[in-house]
C-alpha cells in the first residue's frame, strides 16, 4: 500500500467504530484487471464466498466477471443485482435436489459435481445441462488452506462420472480442480493439468467423449506476512504446463478467484481490550482485542493465514516484544496467534488500534451471527 492510500485510509477509518472492515473497491478493480491480462485467455468467475458485498458483486461484473455460486443464497444475491444467469456457474459439489431444480428453474445450465448421486439428481432435476467433474488434488502440504479431501474425487472415477454424465443425457464439458488457497508451490498446477490432460485424452479416444472445458479454481495468493511469487510468475508458469500438455489446442479455461481479488482490499480494524501476563515474570504479553476467530479471524485457525498486523506505533525505533493474539469470547480456542511469535510495540496500550492488513477475503462472510452476543463485523467500502 502507498503512503497515499495508507493516508486516504486513516482518514477514511478514523472515525469508525471497531471492530469493522474497510475494503477498498479501487484495489478490487486493480486486481481484476491484472488477472484478466495475466490470463488473457481464461475466463473469470468470481468466487462470491470470498466477499459477497454487493458492492464487491457489482464492480467485478462491471468488469466483465462470472460467478462461482455456492448456493441458492447467493444465486439470489446475484441474480437481484441484474446479472443474468448464462453467468453464473453452480460450482458447490455438495447440494441438495431442490436447489439443483432451483437453479435450474432461475437459467443456470453449468453445475459441478464430484459423486454419482449429485450427478444422478441434476440428470434428474436439470436435464441437458453442462456437467463438470472436480478431481481430488493433494495440496495440504503447500496450500495454507488446503481444500484436499472433502472436495473431489479420484480421476478413474470422474471418467466414469463423465460417461454417466453423457449416458444420462447432461453434456459432459469439462474437469475441475482446485489447488488449495494461498498456494504457494505453482508446480501444484503442473501435477493438475498433466492428470487433467491424461483423463481428458482417454476419455475421447475410449469414449468418444471431448471434453470442452477446464475449471483450474483459484489458489492465487494475497499479501500475507510468508512470501509468494508474483501473479506474473504464476500466469507464466501456468500457461506453459498448459501448452506442455495441450500443445496449441488448449481448452476453454475457467479461473475461480476470490482471495486473489478481494484479499489484499481489506484491512480490519479492531481495539485492544486488554493487555496482560499469565504471572510475574512471563515474557510474552497477551494481547485482547475486540473481534476474534468468530467474527471475521476463522482463518487464523491452525495458525494457517498470517495476517500482517501494524499499529500506529510502529516505527524503525520502537521497541516491540512478543506477543500471543487473542479475541474477547469466552471460548478458549479464540486465541489468533500464540505459536507463531508476533511482536507488538512494548508501548502498545489499551484502546489503541491494531490494523489487520489483507483482510478483504473471508472475514466478514465467515463473521458468526451472535457468538457471545458480538454482532457480525461491520464492513465499509471505499471508493
Amino acid at each position: 500500500m502507498s503512503d497515499a492510500d495508507w493516508h486516504r485510509f486513516l482518514e477514511f477509518s478514523e472515525k469508525l467504530e471497531t471492530p469493522c472492515v474497510v475494503i477498498n473497491l479501487r484495489s478490487i478493480k486493480k486486481n481484476y484487471i491484472k488477472l484478466q491480462n495475466s490470463f488473457p485467455y481464461a475466463q473469470i468467475y468470481y468466487a462470491v464466498k470470498a466477499n459477497p458485498a454487493p458492492q464487491v458483486i457489482s464492480l467485478v461484473a462491471e468488469l466483465g466477471s462470472n460467478f462461482d455460486i455456492a448456493s441458492r443464497y447467493e444465486l439470489d444475491k446475484v441474480l437481484s443485482l441484474g446479472i443474468p444467469p448464462e453467468r453464473i456457474s453452480y460450482g458447490n459439489t455438495i447440494k441438495k435436489a431442490q436447489d439443483i431444480a432451483y437453479f435450474f428453474e432461475h437459467g443456470i445450465r453449468m453445475f459441478a459435481t464430484d459423486s454419482k448421486e449429485d450427478l444422478k439428481n441434476i440428470a434428474k432435476y436439470a436435464p441437458g445441462a453442462r456437467v463438470y467433474v472436480r478431481i481430488l488434488v493433494e495440496n495440504s502440504a503447500t496450500a495454507d488452506w488446503p481444500l484436499s479431501r472433502k472436495f473431489g474425487c479420484h480421476p478413474d472415477m470422474a471418467y466414469d462420472l463423465l460417461v454417466l454424465a453423457r449416458d444420462l443425457g447432461l453434456t459432459p464439458n469439462g474437469i475441475s480442480f482446485h489447488v488449495g488457497s494461498q498456494q504457494r508451490d505453482i508446480g501444484q498446477w503442473n501435477d493438475a493439468i498433466a492428470k487433467t490432460k491424461y483423463l481428458m485424452t482417454s476419455l475421447e479416444e475410449e469414449e468418444g467423449i471431448k471434453l470442452q472445458m477446464i475449471n483450474m479454481g483459484g489458489g492465487f495468493p494475497a499479501d500475507y506476512v510468508e512470501p509468494t511469487n508474483d501473479l506474473k510468475e504464476y500466469a507464466s508458469e501456468i500457461t506453459r504446463y498448459l501448452h506442455d500438455d495441450f500443445g496449441d489446442e488448449v481448452p476453454h479455461i475457467v479461473l475461480e478467484p476470490g482471495r486473489s481479488l478481494v484479499g489484499n482490499s481489506g484491512i480490519l480494524i479492531s481495539e485492544v481490550v486488554l493487555i496482560s501476563r499469565k504471572n510475574n515474570t512471563a515474557l510474552n504479553r497477551w494481547v485482547y482485542q475486540d473481534t476474534g476467530k468468530f467474527n471475521g479471524l476463522i482463518e487464523t485457525l491452525g495458525e494457517s493465514i498470517k495476517y500482517p498486523i501494524v499499529t500506529l506505533k510502529d516505527g524503525p525505533n520502537v521497541k516491540t516484544g512478543e506477543v500471543i493474539v487473542a479475541g474477547p469470547t469466552c471460548d478458549s480456542m479464540d486465541i489468533m496467534y500464540e505459536d507463531c511469535k508476533y511482536k507488538l510495540p512494548l508501548d502498545l496500550k489499551i484502546g489503541d488500534r491494531l490494523y489487520w492488513l489483507s483482510t478483504g477475503a473471508y472475514t466478514t462472510s465467515y463473521a458468526s451471527v451472535e457468538f457471545n452476543g458480538f454482532p457480525p463485523i461491520r464492513a465499509y467500502y471505499m471508493e
